[in-house]
């Protein structure tokens, strides 16, 4: 599959996400809906990793660099956002978790050696300012002296640990770790330590909705913003790396925004439309020019086995 297909179904799916999510919660704890989605999810690639007979067996120390990416892009990414929610809207999470493409820049930097282009970083700027506008009204409302700036520090050390999973997802796939192996055993130990808090800590328990839309979006989320979502997302992080990959992030949230209208009536202003203007310019800024390969254009050296196995 090819990086541009890659990036817009990563951009459609996680998109589209915001509405399957609105559907989980309400009735259960949002920690049971987190470890099971991401148990079914792991279950699912399991499964399909012993239809197509891939090597399962990996060595402790590689256990330990799955574990230490499924911590962060399955557990302690999703449960400080969905804390997060009770006091912060929907439009200013996005906002907080597209900063992410800000941390992979840094960390790349620091951790992993890359070097920050001048392209990519203002067109990382230019799309968060517009995110930023497209989300005007609601950033007016925050009174930061509220529990809303609770919520706000909650979303942002949820988009850092997201930020050090990709890191660690980006050293495995150097290390010739495929990426959908470890990604099924990193949402099984993300799940499986979402499951012991929940099992653990005071005040939580099992539970389920037993609305039919719960148990759809459930599957969905599974399925789709887990499953294919994140393999095709760190396959095209590890081709293209974190910075131009995380870009997806800025855009996402103007997809949803675009499945609100739809579904929801919501109404754009001025600033949303000047915002969507610049996210899209920062989006040419980051991928033209050759940030992302041109089908026919040979794979790095890693790129055929994450390609082979996402």
């Amino acid at each position: 599959m090819v990086n541009h297909a890659l990036y817009a179904a990563v951009v459609l799916i996680w998109g589209t996400t915001w509405i399957a999510l609105k559907y989980q919660v309400g009735v259960v704890s949002p920690e049971v809906s987190v470890a099971l989605r991401f148990l079914l999810a792991a279950a699912l690639l399991m499964a399909w990793c012993g239809v197509r007979r891939l090597p399962m067996r990996f060595s402790r120390g590689q256990h330990a660099f799955m574990a230490a990416q499924g911590l962060g892009l399955f557990c302690l990414n999703y449960i400080p956002f969905y804390w997060a929610a009770q006091w912060v809207t929907s439009g200013l999470l996005a906002v907080a978790f597209s900063s992410v493409i800000v941390f992979n820049l840094l960390l790349g930097a620091v951790f992993l050696g890359h070097r920050i282009e001048g392209r990519v970083a203002l067109g990382a700027a230019i799309g968060l300012a517009g995110i930023a506008l497209v989300f005007w009204p609601e950033l007016q409302g925050v009174d930061l002296h509220s529990e809303a700036a609770l919520g706000v520090g909650l979303a942002l050390v949820g988009t850092v640990a997201a930020s050090c999973g990709m890191m660690i997802s980006s050293r495995n796939q150097k290390a010739g770790l495929p990426v959908l192996q470890t990604n099924a055993y990193g949402m099984l130990y993300g799940g499986l330590v979402t499951a012991a808090y929940v099992t653990l800590a005071p005040g939580v328990s099992w539970g389920w909705d037993g609305r039919l839309e719960y148990a759809v979006a459930l599957g969905y989320l599974a399925l789709f913003g887990s499953v294919l979502a994140f393999g095709f997302y760190l396959t095209l992080l590890g081709r293209i790396g974190p910075a131009r990959a995380s870009y997806a992030t800025v855009l996402f949230p103007v997809i949803a925004l675009g499945l609100s209208t739809l579904v929801e009536g919501y109404h754009w202003p001025a600033a949303a439309v000047a915002g969507m203007i610049l996210v899209l310019a920062g989006n040419v800024l980051v991928l033209t020019r050759g940030r992302l390969r041109l089908p026919g254009r040979p794979a790095p050296a890693a790129a055929p086995v994450q390609g082979k196995n996402a």
